[in-house]
């Protein structure tokens, strides 16, 4: 069974303490990595925000959050041993006579102590924060800042915050984060590929037919309207876990799993992605927007009526892409990306789906086909379908089913969600599921590109019930290829 190494004691300040992101993942996480003792009791936990709140009030709103977050498995006794290591200093981020010396005396006086300073709030305000953390003197070497995505909007203003982040941080100290890269089975990914002799050999255009990356969501906005409207769905998904997700799925095997070698073989498929500009934005994309319809039994409203304003959008809440990666390995292999909001339920899919025998010896359909389903998200799993003879009289028949690798099944224990592993990976230091700057500037490269080609295209997004698998023209986009998208739950 694994054992939960404990890392060395270290202050955390989660900037926007009291936010969504706070509350939902950042202190739970925080919270579950104490309980497996993997934080020593000499760390501090220090939340800031502009509301005033005192370190009593801030802990029972931690508390609230974490027993939520815990469900069955909380620990009453665990959390009056937590929560003495929680402090709260009340501070406007974007005011320059802010109490930075309140929150500084907060902190370890131990210069040894790694100090992480996790910025769960609006991008606008990264290079501003940095700025006063390094006038007041927080920015010392053992210091670290974690940035949330999305970095900027577009690649001028990705680079905006780079350069303010960086004139404060150095490279090394900045932890732009990614929560599918903590997910074990995004790590799986590269294990499945280069611990195994069974699959390696066959990771090319010479045995791969296509790859399809599918992030579906059931819900709707949520709350998020005044952000994802001025988003969308390529922006807020695709630029940032959808790359990442493919760049991990057809990166070349680095030599080593340090820091900045598997970030560099990441930054080289991101250069090898062929621009969609011009009319082949109309062939090789689809966007969509979600209309009234049905989740589950329960009518649900369309994109613009949720929306807090009476006026229209053309943002786009799903978006299908047929991407090409132009390199040795997967010349002529589509990598087809998916992802879309208010869908008939929530997984997150990579489907690595092989050509078929050259002799269908067997008669087989044109479903006979092997496929390796790696499931992110909700039942975290690797299947591998293979052809076996169906038992009975009659003739030989053919069917396809999965050898199927469950986690929930094959290990019992609660293991580390994304978050918690990233989290004490700041804290040591390891940075390679973290983006590099030049990543985050290749993805927005390519993504501007295809941005300039709808806003010349012009056109509004297709329409789809909710509820339904999305656009027609989706569909269409993968039957004019002779191929079909993955539904397989």
């Amino acid at each position: 069974m694994a054992k939960f190494i404990p890392v060395d004691p270290f202050d955390i300040v989660i900037f926007g303490g009291t936010g969504d992101l706070s509350r939902r993942k950042l202190l739970p996480a925080l919270y579950h990595r104490w309980v497996d003792g993997q934080i020593p009791e000499t760390s501090r936990i220090v939340g800031t925000a502009r509301s005033e709140l005192t370190t009593k009030e801030y802990r029972e709103m931690a508390r609230e959050a974490c027993e939520t977050a815990s469900g069955k498995s909380w620990d009453a006794k665990a959390w009056k041993a937590f929560e003495r290591l929680v402090e709260y200093v009340s501070i406007d981020a974007t005011d320059p006579a802010a109490d930075w010396p309140t929150l500084k005396s907060k902190l370890s006086s131990n210069s040894e102590h790694p100090c992480v300073f996790y910025l769960a709030t609006s991008p606008r305000l990264y290079v501003g924060i940095s700025e006063a953390l390094g006038r007041a003197g927080l920015a010392t070497p053992n210091a670290r800042v974690v940035l949330e995505k999305p970095i900027g909007t577009d690649l001028e203003s990705a680079r905006e915050i780079n350069d303010g982040v960086g004139a404060v941080f150095a490279e090394r100290q900045v932890f732009r984060i990614d929560h599918y890269l903590g997910k074990e089975t995004v790590q799986n990914l590269m294990v499945l590929r280069f611990a195994n002799m069974l699959f390696e050999p066959l990771w090319s255009r010479n045995y791969i037919d296509h790859v399809q990356i599918t992030v579906a969501e059931d819900l709707g906005l949520e709350g998020r309207a005044d952000y994802y409207d001025k988003s969308g769905a390529l922006r807020d998904m695709v630029q940032n876990h959808m790359l990442q997700l493919l760049c991990l799925t057809a990166m070349e095997p680095p030599n080593h799993l340090d820091d900045d070698d598997v970030r560099t073989e990441k930054i080289k498929v991101l250069n090898a992605l062929t621009p969609i500009s011009g009319d082949d934005a109309k062939r090789l994309t689809v966007r969509g927007q979600y209309k009234a319809g049905v989740r589950g039994d329960e009518p649900v409203k369309g994109y613009v009526d949720e929306l807090s304003s009476d006026t229209e959008s053309a943002t786009e809440t799903f978006v299908a892409i047929k991407a090409a990666v132009d390199n040795w390995r997967w010349a002529g292999v589509p990598f087809y990306l998916r992802t879309g909001k208010r869908l008939p339920y929530r997984h997150s899919d990579i489907v690595i789906q092989f050509k078929p025998t050259p002799h269908p010896l067997f008669g087989e359909s044109n479903d006979a086909v092997n496929r390796l389903v790696i499931r992110l998200q909700p039942d975290e799993g690797v299947r591998l379908y293979v052809q076996i003879k169906e038992p009975g009289p009659g003739g030989l028949r053919v069917k396809s089913l999965p050898l199927n690798l469950s986690y929930a099944e094959s290990f019992t224990v609660r293991y580390p969600d994304a978050y918690e592993r990233l989290l004490m990976d700041v804290v040591r230091g390891n940075l390679s599921l973290f983006m590099r700057r030049d990543e985050v500037e290749a993805a927005w490269t390519w993504v501007d590109g295809l941005i300039e080609a709808w806003d010349r295209g012009g056109g509004a997004p297709e329409l789809y019930a909710a509820g339904s698998n999305g656009p027609l023209a989706a569909a269409m986009m993968m039957d004019r290829d002779g191929r079909a998208w993955f539904e397989g739950k």
